[in-house]
């Protein structure tokens, strides 16, 4: 039961604790957490993200690379286009998780408490 434990990660002493240290510092960035929000239902053209982020189709592409490398984001090419898409449910959940600790920092009932089972990710 021990080496279970400790391969799954979530004890003080794994393995994986300096990894989540790296994924929460790729997400230290307030465009990158949009474009993870804005991925969330499906894929999207860089230019397509630029809009919504408000943000360069440039900056933009260098935000997608860097979260490409820390494999939050895969691709998929058509033609000359390449489209986004987020690599696992894990990346979408761990934002939402944030935007909700962050709506518990401003203090009263959070938004996502009113009318949303406490497991929905909306």
């Amino acid at each position: 039961m021990d080496a279970d434990k400790k391969m799954c990660g979530r004890e003080p002493d794994s393995q994986y604790v300096e990894l989540a240290v790296e994924v929460f510092a790729m997400l230290a960035d307030a465009t990158r957490i949009r474009l993870i929000l804005a991925l969330r239902d499906g894929e999207m053209s860089v230019n397509h993200l630029a809009e919504i982020v408000d943000k360069s189709p440039a900056a933009v592409s260098q935000h997608l690379a860097k979260l490409r490398l820390a494999r939050f984001v895969g691709t998929r090419q058509e033609g000359t286009r390449v489209f986004y898409r987020l690599e696992n449910e894990h990346a979408r959940q761990l934002v939402s998780d944030a935007i909700f600790q962050a709506e518990h920092s401003l203090g009263g009932t959070p938004r996502h408490h009113h009318g949303i089972g406490a497991g929905d990710t909306q």
